[in-house]
Order: C-alpha cells, then sequence, then structure tokens
C-alpha cells in the first residue's frame, strides 16, 4: 500500500433519484366511456447505498468519483400500473468506512462487516397515482401527485483501519521492521522520521493455525493531538484497534517518561482511547543486556510489557503469546 494509493478521506457529491409521478389517466374503453380513474403511482427513486467489502482497503477507487447519481423513478401508467424504481447505486467501501455529512461533519452511521448495506441517500418517493384521490365527492380526480425530488448533498467518506493489533510509537520506534518480521507485509523501513506516512496492514501468523491483524500507524510526535506531524489523520486510525501495542525503543533516554507522552497525546485525542487494553514492548533490545534489562523493569509502568528484538528476533514469540493472551480476555 503505497503512500500515493492509499486514501482513508474523501468527499463525494451524492444525488438520489427523483420519485417518479403518480398518473391522473382515466379509464375510457369502448363499453365503459367513464371508466373512472386507474392512473398508477410513479416507482421510488434510487437510493445511494454503502456496502461493506472486506477485500478493499482504501477508498482511492471513489478518488476520481467524486460526483455519483441514481436514477429516477418512472412515472406512474393506466390500468394502476406502478412506474418502474430508479435504479439503486451502491458504493463499495473498505471495512471501517464512517459516512458524515459534509458541511456539519456530523456522524450518520459506520460499516464495520462484509456485505453490510446502509443507505447513504434515499430516493425519493413516488407520487400518489389518481386512483387514491377517488371519493363518493369526486369520482373522477383528474390530478395526481408529482414524485418527491431526490436529495443532493456532499459527503465525507472516511476510513478507520480495522485490526486487531495497533502499534503506537515514535518515529524510529521499529513499528515497521515488527511488522515487516512477525508479517508477510512489506512496509517501507529508513532511519529516518516517518518513513511510514500511511497504516500498513499485516497477518500475524499464531499457533494452531490462528492469526491475528497488526496495524503499523503512522508515529506520534508531541502535540499530534493538535494536528502536528502526521496528526490528527493517524490518531483516526487508532481508534479501531482492540489492543494498543506501544513500542518503545531500548536506546531512549527515558523509556517511562517516552511512555507517558505517548499516553498523553491519546489522552488529548480522545480520552476513551485509554480504555483499550495496552501492551509494552522495548524494541531493539538486542542492544541490552540481562543486567540492563533488569534495571529498566524497575522503571517501567504497571501493564503486560516485553523486551524485543526485530532484527535478532528475540522475544517475539512472547510478544505474541502476550498479545494473544490480551485479545482472548479482551
Amino acid at each position: 500500500m503505497s503512500g500515493s494509493n492509499f486514501v482513508d478521506y474523501i468527499k463525494v457529491f451524492c444525488r438520489s433519484g427523483n420519485g417518479g409521478a403518480g398518473s391522473a389517466h382515466l379509464r375510457r374503453e369502448k363499453f365503459i366511456p367513464k371508466g373512472g380513474p386507474d392512473g398508477g403511482d410513479g416507482g421510488r427513486g434510487g437510493h445511494i447505498i454503502l456496502r461493506g467489502n472486506n477485500q478493499l482497503w482504501t477508498l482511492l477507487h471513489l478518488k476520481y468519483q467524486r460526483h455519483i447519481f441514481a436514477e429516477h423513478g418512472g412515472a406512474g401508467g393506466s390500468q394502476q400500473s406502478t412506474g418502474a424504481d430508479g435504479k439503486d447505486v451502491y458504493i463499495q467501501v473498505p471495512l471501517g468506512t464512517i459516512a458524515k455529512t459534509g458541511e456539519t461533519e456530523e456522524f450518520i452511521f459506520e460499516i464495520t462487516s462484509h456485505g453490510e448495506e446502509k443507505i447513504l441517500v434515499k430516493g425519493g418517493r413516488g407520487g400518489l397515482g389518481n386512483v387514491h384521490f377517488k371519493s363518493s365527492t369526486n369520482q373522477t380526480p383528474r390530478y395526481a401527485q408529482s414524485g418527491e425530488p431526490g436529495i443532493e448533498n456532499w459527503f465525507i467518506l472516511e476510513l478507520k483501519i480495522l485490526a486487531d493489533v495497533g502499534l503506537v510509537g515514535f518515529p524510529n520506534a521499529g513499528k515497521s521492521t515488527l511488522l515487516s518480521v512477525i508479517s508477510a507485509a512489506k512496509p517501507k523501513i529508513a532511519d529516518y522520521p516517518f518513513t511510514t506516512l500511511t497504516p500498513n496492514l499485516g497477518i500475524v501468523s499464531y499457533r494452531d493455525n490462528k492469526s491475528f491483524v497488526m496495524a503499523d500507524i503512522p508515529g506520534i510526535i508531541e502535540g499530534a493531538h493538535e494536528g502536528k506531524g502526521l496528526g490528527i489523520r493517524f490518531l483516526r486510525h487508532i481508534e479501531r484497534n482492540s489492543i494498543l501495542l506501544f513500542m518503545v525503543p531500548a536506546d531512549s533516554k527515558n523509556i517511562a517518561d517516552e511512555y507517558e507522552v505517548l499516553i498523553n497525546e491519546l489522552r488529548m485525542y480522545n480520552p476513551e482511547l485509554l480504555d483499550k487494553k495496552r501492551v509494552l514492548a522495548i524494541s531493539k533490545s538486542d542492544l541490552l543486556d540481562k543486567e540492563l534489562m533488569d534495571e529498566i523493569k524497575k522503571e517501567l509502568p504497571d501493564l503486560p510489557r516485553v523486551f524485543i528484538s526485530s532484527v535478532t528476533g528475540f522475544g517475539l514469540e512472547t510478544l505474541k503469546d502476550m498479545l494473544w493472551k490480551v485479545m482472548s480476555n479482551y
């Protein structure tokens, strides 16, 4: 998933179909010159519907399709025939897509499962034919309802990555390297900040053919909740992870302080993120000997923690066991 191909925010203009007009037809046959009203109802205008697709990981396919229009409903006919409904338009979206209003950014709904369908814009109702307006005092109504107009507006589609484990850490904490080692993902890796500019997903194999999904998310910097660095764009994706795996490198000046800065950024963005289960991994632990590890343990916060090295493989099985245990008790 290269940076240019990952799109997690898009604004689209949608217009549902107008409802078809009802018919004001009067029945006229050879031996029934005054047969009364027999106008049918108009058809419903087409809806615009979002459908979850677990084969999609990005909103890229909508990047050049910013205007989406549904079909209008057909007009009613004689002999009480109803007009055809307008054809619905289905927009395939990845799981974790949230729909919001374009102006106020008010939450509408979210798509979280494969095949799930929700109407984003309803089509207009078809108008009633004149047969509905017949009464004892009005035997031959010569009027019918026009169809309701469709709805048109701008909408925001926003993707929040769905994963079991989200990697949280400063740039260069070793998140991408870990993901590349314990899964088949091939994130871009280099020794400079913000190598990861977009989320990367990897499926981690576990014992007995079990597996879980891990997301490498762009690194935090202080002030990320205010939009600094990759800011809000990155923090949005953390909201949908079941477990947060905090990664702090062994060569940090103060591991406990660095962890607290990470926690504070999450708290300032969304305090509810602190309700998620957490695991702390001290990366690049091949730099440490046992004596140093024992010293560092005394300063660490009280949560499940493990020393790992993605280069040597040290502690990786222990990490997977720890994550699986936490997930099983979630």
